[in-house]
C-alpha cells in the first residue's frame, strides 16, 4: 500500500536508464492513474511507449514528475498554473532546479561508491 510522503523527502532515484510506471509511482509518491493523467496535461512529460503501450520513464521524466508534484502538492498550483510555470520563462529556473537535483543525486551515489571502495 502506498503511503503519503507529502512534506517528506522522496527516495533517491536509482541509476537506471528506464523505469516502469509502478517504479515512478513509488519514487514520486504519485499513483499510476495520476501519472497517466499528467501525461495528458503536461507536454513536458512524455515517457517512451513500447510494446503493448507500456510506459518507460527516463531519469528526466522522473525529475519532471517530481517537479510537477512539487508545484501541485507543495506549492498549491492548479494544473493550468503548473503547466504555465513549466512552459513559461520560469522553465529555465526549473531546468536549473532539475539539474541541481540530478547533481546532488550523482554526488550521493559517488560518495556511496567511495565509501564502498574504501572498505
Amino acid at each position: 500500500m502506498q503511503t503519503s510522503n507529502h512534506g517528506n523527502e522522496l527516495p533517491d532515484i536509482p541509476g537506471k536508464r528506464y523505469f516502469t510506471i509502478g517504479e515512478v509511482s513509488e519514487l514520486c509518491d504519485v499513483k499510476p492513474h495520476v501519472l497517466r493523467y499528467w501525461e495528458q496535461e503536461f507536454p513536458q512529460l512524455k515517457p517512451l511507449k513500447r510494446r503493448g503501450n507500456r510506459r518507460y520513464y527516463q531519469q528526466q521524466d522522473v525529475l519532471m514528475v517530481r517537479q510537477i508534484r512539487n508545484l501541485l502538492y507543495d506549492h498549491g498550483f492548479t494544473i493550468v498554473g503548473a503547466r504555465q510555470r513549466l512552459s513559461g520563462n520560469d522553465g529555465a529556473i526549473d531546468a536549473a532546479t532539475r539539474d541541481s537535483q540530478m547533481l546532488r543525486q550523482m554526488r550521493r551515489e559517488l560518495e556511496d561508491l567511495l565509501r564502498i571502495l574504501k572498505g
